[in-house]
């Protein structure tokens, strides 16, 4: 025995215990805040979704033919169309605070329809514009059913079931990493803009509440409006200043405050309204690309709604509701074809990271901001205002939400054994892989101008190139075979997996805690019971 002392051993440290909710949010997805503070915190969930839903109609528009005028009825539409879809999700899909919004997955496949022969003799380039977006609607209205049969039928659910800690985790976080390439490359296309907006966005959120402490959770909450309007108002007085006058034409498109051409082009009051640019058209080729990119935004959106109830303090997703949301999911996807927003629904992976920013999960929020993108949608004018906020601004917030969910996926690592050499394999090989394979693809249509898979059927070739170009799509179904296939009668891989953290999350009924957050209102669970 080397010394005497009295003292007794020394404790040996512990692990931080594994939780089955997210502790520190300060709204759970029942509880809501005070009304003014869940208005201001819904308008700010509004402000966030404009980015994608502002950023794809501005991307395609004007390829398909249309002017500011159509590029501001689509934004209109695009708004309108996920407010429907943000409120029906919140009361009768999964009923997780998701935003369900515009979604980059579909851009491909769509961009593949504007470039199709048929539409290159039309002279009228408004005539081109309406004919190449009824197109696009036949496609979508078919893609469609694929989620609406998967999520109403339970075969989702039956797949779901599947899914461990393990799997679940290059799942999620590619869902927020994977989407890289819209941060700061999209900052720096006017980084006098885009870098002050990060910066500022990271002292007031992270640094200011440890500064003042007025006990009020003024600036963590509401820290996106605090710095959009401060960068905003700067970028403005740099652009009334003249100091883009003699820039780039691409520098003042990012830079300027007035370079969008929506307010002039929206009108005061407009409702969106179905087939308000004529009957669909139908093409069965483009109709199964479709359908295969809407397979991907699934899998995809998976992940983000996983995301979500983590970041709301709920418990896991039950299979049951998470197959009930898709369904919703696919349902939004039908009215997107409907009303002709030129581009598919799937959860928004940005207002995912604002939970966890603000760290209010309240399901209340998220329902005051669809109210807010249905009114902003119908008086045109006003919805133009913000709309037109530099993309750059936009950019600088995806830096900080992506990176959330990307850190709430890795967050189900404590679930598993991470001293187990199939686990570092899972883990390490499909995340690898997730960022390996589409840098392949995305890199060879870059240089060349098509995919990898190049024939002369233009919807075969995106069936294979738009899911082996999503990070989270190539991770999350790698991750999944291999956790299902690998060493699976072994007994001590179910441990290892963390399997049996989520067993009681198998079935609607075997945790009492589901009945609470994922329930359906108005006591509908009696005629449509979740299993």
């Amino acid at each position: 025995m080397a010394g005497g002392g009295g003292g007794g051993k020394a404790e040996e440290p512990q692990p931080h215990p594994p939780k089955e909710q997210l502790p520190g949010v300060h709204f759970c997805i029942t509880s809501p805040p005070s009304w003014p503070e869940a208005i201001i915190l819904g308008f700010q969930h509004y402000i966030v979704m404009l980015g994608t839903t502002v950023l794809i109609p501005t991307a395609l528009v004007p390829q398909m033919g249309g002017g500011n005028e159509e590029k501001a009825k689509v934004i209109q539409t695009l708004l309108f169309v996920a407010g429907l879809n943000t409120f029906t999700q919140t009361l009768f899909g999964s009923r997780l605070p998701a935003v369900i919004g515009g979604s980059y997955t579909f851009v491909a496949a769509t961009i593949s329809i504007i470039l199709a022969g048929r539409f290159s003799d039309d002279g009228d380039p408004i005539q081109k514009f309406k004919r190449t977006m009824r197109a696009i609607q036949g496609a979508m209205i078919v893609a469609s059913t694929l989620q609406i049969v998967l999520g109403f039928s339970g075969l989702w659910r039956n797949v779901t079931r599947f899914l461990s800690p393990l799997s679940a985790v290059p799942l999620v976080s590619l869902a927020g990493f994977g989407l890289y390439e819209l941060g700061f490359p999209g900052v720096a296309k006017c980084v006098e803009i885009g870098l002050p907006q990060l910066i500022i966005l990271i002292l007031v959120s992270q640094y200011m509440p440890h500064v003042i402490h007025s006990g009020k959770h003024i600036f963590d909450r509401f820290a996106v409006i605090f710095t959009v309007v401060i960068v905003w108002i700067y970028a403005h007085l740099l652009t009334v200043g003249g100091a883009y006058n003699g820039a780039a034409p691409k520098t003042q498109a990012s830079c300027r405050t007035d370079r969008a051409g929506l307010i002039d082009a929206a009108p005061w009051i407009r409702i969106p309204y179905p087939f308000q640019w004529g009957a669909p058209t139908f093409d069965a080729g483009e109709a199964f690309a479709m359908m295969v990119t809407s397979f991907v935004a699934l899998v995809e959106s998976t992940g983000a709604f996983i995301a979500v109830s983590r970041f709301a303090s709920a418990t896991h997703l039950p299979s049951s509701i998470l197959s009930r949301g898709v369904g919703w999911q696919g349902i939004g996807i039908l009215l997107s074809g409907l009303f002709g927003t030129v581009n598919g629904s799937s959860v928004s992976v940005e207002n995912a990271g604002l939970l966890a920013l603000t760290r209010v999960g309240s399901r209340r929020v998220v329902q005051i901001s669809a109210g807010f993108m249905i009114f902003f949608s119908i008086l045109g004018k006003f919805g133009a205002v913000f709309a037109s906020i530099p993309a750059p601004i936009v950019a600088a917030l995806y830096c900080l939400f992506f990176a959330y969910v990307g850190s709430g996926g890795l967050s189900f690592l404590q679930f598993c054994n991470l001293n187990s050499f199939r686990t570092k394999f899972i883990l390490g090989f499909s995340i690898f892989m997730g960022f390996s394979v589409p840098q392949y693809f995305n890199e060879f249509t870059a240089i060349r101008g098509y995919g990898p898979v190049h024939t002369g059927g233009r919807w075969f070739n995106d069936m294979i190139n738009v899911p082996f170009s999503s990070e989270a799509f190539v991770a999350g179904c790698l991750a999944f075979l291999l956790d299902i296939t690998l060493h699976r009668k072994d007994g001590s891989v179910r441990k290892d997996r963390g399997k049996h953290w989520w067993d009681k999350f198998r079935s609607f009924k075997t945790d009492t805690r589901s009945e609470e957050f994922y329930s359906l209102p108005f006591n509908l669970n009696k005629y449509f019971p979740s299993v």
